[in-house]
């Protein structure tokens, strides 16, 4: 029986993966075998609750909240998708990121069609909230 030599096999395990993590289309993502293909997911690393999703001028946005740094818990971000069809997504660059008042966990988005923000410039934060 042939035996391979465990450095060969790390040699071809590192030619592959290089050659692969190389790679930024959709079709290699969305090729792994645990990844859903239906439902969103970032490219990488960690995500959980979608939040703030809009529709605007014929583009569905989701925003998630998301962990760039690594698969398991961390400083939260908000990542950001766009879809036409709410099946192909395109990666946004990440919306929002932790700041000297902490991480940013979850909320919502709004389309300010009628320019409410200019007529709320006199409240407080606590009304602009309500």
């Amino acid at each position: 029986m042939f035996k391979v030599q465990p450095i060969f096999m790390t040699i071809f395990f590192v030619l592959v993966l290089c050659d692969t993590w190389g790679q930024t289309t959709p079709q290699l993502w969305y090729n792994e075998p645990h990844r859903p293909q239906i439902h969103f997911s970032p490219k990488e690393h960690w995500m959980n609750d979608p939040n703030g999703m809009v529709y605007y001028k014929g583009v569905y946005h989701l925003f998630y909240q998301y962990y760039p740094g690594a698969t398991v818990w961390g400083p939260m971000h908000w990542g950001h998708a766009t879809s036409k069809d709410l099946i192909h997504w395109q990666h946004q660059p990440i919306a929002l990121y932790p700041d000297s008042l902490g991480y940013i966990f979850s909320g919502s988005a709004v389309v300010d069609l009628m320019n409410w923000k200019a007529r709320w410039k006199n409240l407080s934060t606590c009304q602009k909230t309500v």
